[in-house]
């Protein structure tokens, strides 16, 4: 189903439908501050392995990454943020980044990579933070499978292709056509992993 949330002002009534529907193992399409992603609520795994299957993934061995409300929030998932790597984080977040860290025993083992990491995201978007706040739990991330632009800016498109596959394609207009810039934090030595939108000067 369709359905249209203001990106500035989000309507509180269809959050509470979307957090509902997540809350209940629903999938959804839901823009960020980059491209439209797939989501759904990080503890039902029937939901996580539905994502895997529309995107032809093996859960195991893609890296999914999680979107958190904020960085307390984001700490639970990882272990311990010394100093300057939190420095960090909070200077780039909220923003269009994916942090990959060392992931903590809170993180369902769906989402754990072989090697014990974790993708994180904080997206400058109230649709995002409105749905984090009613939800409390993280939503995944996963970018949408398609060739053409349409495919992953275009909610009408999405809505067309995906429909059947999830429960709310949310409309909050069009979406940016280039993904996270990524970067690992697994060491000390913090290195871009793939340039997208966010600018890196650390």
């Amino acid at each position: 189903m369709l359905i249209q949330i203001h990106p500035d002002d989000p309507q509180p009534r269809l959050i509470k439908q979307v957090a509902e529907c997540l809350k209940d193992g629903g999938v959804i399409i839901y823009p960020t501050d980059t491209i439209y992603g797939l989501g759904c609520d990080i503890m039902q795994h029937k939901a996580v392995e539905q994502i895997c299957k529309i995107k032809n993934i093996d859960p195991q061995k893609a890296q999914l990454s999680f979107i958190c409300r904020d960085l307390s929030h984001l700490s639970d998932y990882t272990k311990s943020i010394n100093t300057p790597l939190y420095r960090m984080l909070k200077n780039y977040l909220p923003g269009p980044y994916t942090f990959i860290l060392p992931a903590s025993k809170q993180v369902p083992k769906i989402l754990q990579s072989k090697k014990s990491t974790v993708g994180l995201r904080i997206p400058d978007n109230n649709i995002c933070r409105n749905i984090l706040d009613a939800l409390g739990n993280p939503i995944l991330s996963a970018s949408l499978p398609g060739d053409m632009v349409e495919e992953f800016t275009d909610p009408d498109v999405m809505q067309e292709k995906f429909g059947h596959k999830v429960d709310f394609v949310i409309d909050g207009g069009s979406g940016g056509m280039m993904g996270s810039t990524v970067v690992d934090c697994t060491t000390d030595n913090w290195e871009i992993i793939r340039q997208g939108l966010g600018e890196w000067e650390a």
